[in-house]
This record gives C-alpha cells, sequence and structure tokens, in this order.
C-alpha cells in the first residue's frame, strides 16, 4: 500500500483512467472484507448456538445441531460431520467423496472462507490482517 504511482509520463485522460481503476479496486477490496467479516460473525454465531445445544444432554443424539430437526431411522437419518464430529442430517450436510466422509454445511463454508482468505491475501501480498 505505501507504493506510489508515478503518472507523469501519462496524459490526463489515462491518469484519469488509472485512478478510477484504483478507486475501483479500494472499493471492491472493500466489499470483499465486509463480505467476509459477516460470514466469519455468522460461523462465530453459529459456534455458540452449537455451544450452547451441545451442552443440553443428549441433544445432539437425537436432533441435528444445525437445523435441530429430529433423526429418523430411514427419512432423517443422522450422519457425523468430518470436521466438528457433531450430528447433523441429510438435509445439512453433503458427502466429500475424496474424504469419503459427510461434512456439515457450516465446516464446508467454514473451509471454504478460508480458502477465500488465503486467495485474497495471496493476490494483495499481505498474509497478515
Amino acid at each position: 500500500m505505501g507504493r506510489k504511482l508515478d503518472l507523469s509520463g501519462l496524459t490526463d485522460e489515462e491518469a484519469e483512467h488509472v485512478l478510477q481503476v484504483v478507486q475501483r479496486d479500494f472499493s471492491l477490496r472493500k466489499k470483499e472484507e465486509e463480505r467476509l467479516s459477516e460470514m466469519k460473525q455468522k460461523l462465530d454465531e453459529e459456534g455458540n448456538k452449537c455451544s450452547i445445544l451441545s451442552k443440553q444432554q443428549k441433544f445432539n443424539e437425537h436432533c441435528c445441531i444445525r437445523c435441530c430437526s429430529p433423526f429418523t431411522f430411514l427419512i432423517n437419518s443422522k450422519r457425523q460431520c468430518q470436521d466438528c464430529k457433531y450430528n447433523i442430517c441429510k438435509s445439512c450436510s453433503t458427502y466429500q467423496k475424496k474424504e469419503k466422509a459427510w461434512i456439515c454445511s457450516v465446516c464446508q463454508q467454514a473451509s471454504g472462507n478460508e480458502v477465500t482468505e488465503c486467495s485474497s491475501h495471496a493476490k494483495t501480498g499481505n498474509g497478515v490482517d
């Protein structure tokens, strides 16, 4: 961010165009930071909810930790998330063929968020928050 651009060799029109591009870049970066911050807040809230619900004796044995729907033998069977180890229902999970395991929607979103943040920092060159 501390770099200065030498625009002396550009025409006024070219310099104006460069300025617009830089301003748009700042705007897009700010929107992306806000989006990631909002996503992180939602994930934190979900983690807090799970923490509270998991303390209720045997709650997660009978209900999905994500949507609270009760497990049934055939229609809504339970499965365990490979990452968080909570029991989840079919609608709150996806099967990861590569890992041969189920992962809940929240853990999947969290891992997607980490990838997005890493690639964002790689592009900007600032791996420090």
